[in-house]
């Protein structure tokens, strides 16, 4: 009854604040790592620093999340057979900088900013592209709204992409009917352990594309790179 109510309150309440007095902590670090990122990322190919596809939030509220650009510009957008993003240890759409970026998850940094405003939390699911209404999402799938989305969460830790999306809806559907504050703690850990690990970084066997994209990124290349 007593860790019931805790973790109602802290789901509801407590999470939002701590939320915001490490975000607000963590700022200045941040804004310096931007200082340092934006020239090397900007001189790269010329293009902007910062990719702001909009998200789908809580409750299915639309919003920006900022993230480090780790493509070249005018890179196309493939996707998986389960419609996630298409990634590789080898994807040329991915700068040099990128890359690294993807692996330490360094790009995912000015996402601070997104939880200092409320938008995102520390730890939750991490928030999908909008592609689509949230009313034409099936019920099933709806869960994972109900609270704000992280910038590292359950599947994220503990799968990162060696899942298919269709799995991590369902790991991201336990993690809402199990917050609590050591659950989030157990995930802030995992998380990091995995980056410095580089622990499943690109998709799994399992998780192939339906067609062949290694042709098609060959033949995107010089489009890429120009």
């Amino acid at each position: 009854m007593i860790a019931n109510m805790l973790n109602y309150m802290y789901k509801n309440y407590l999470k939002r604040i701590i939320d915001f007095i490490i975000a607000l902590v963590a700022i200045p670090f941040v804004l310096i790592i931007v200082i340092i990122m934006y020239p090397i990322i900007y001189f790269n190919d010329r293009g902007p620093v910062f990719y702001n596809a909009p998200r789908l939030g809580m409750n299915g509220k639309k919003f920006k999340m900022f993230k480090f650009r780790s493509m070249y510009i005018n890179s196309p957008d493939l996707r998986n057979s389960d419609g996630s993003t298409f990634n590789s240890s080898n994807d040329p759409r991915v700068t040099k900088i990128g890359k690294f970026m993807r692996k330490t998850s360094l790009d995912e940094i000015p996402q601070f900013f997104n939880v200092l405003i409320g938008q995102m939390s520390l730890v939750g699911p991490r928030p999908t592209l909008s592609t689509k209404e949230f009313n034409e999402i099936p019920n099933e799938k709806r869960k994972r709204y109900q609270v704000r989305p992280g910038i590292t969460g359950y599947s994220q830790a503990y799968y990162r992409n060696s899942i298919s999306q269709d799995e991590k809806f369902r790991q991201d559907n336990y993690y809402v009917d199990h917050v609590s504050f050591l659950l989030d703690v157990k995930i802030i850990v995992k998380t990091i352990t995995s980056v410095l690990k580089h622990d499943n970084v690109f998709v799994s066997e399992e998780n192939k594309p339906i067609e062949n994209k290694s042709e098609k990124l060959e033949a995107n290349k010089e489009a890429i790179h120009k």
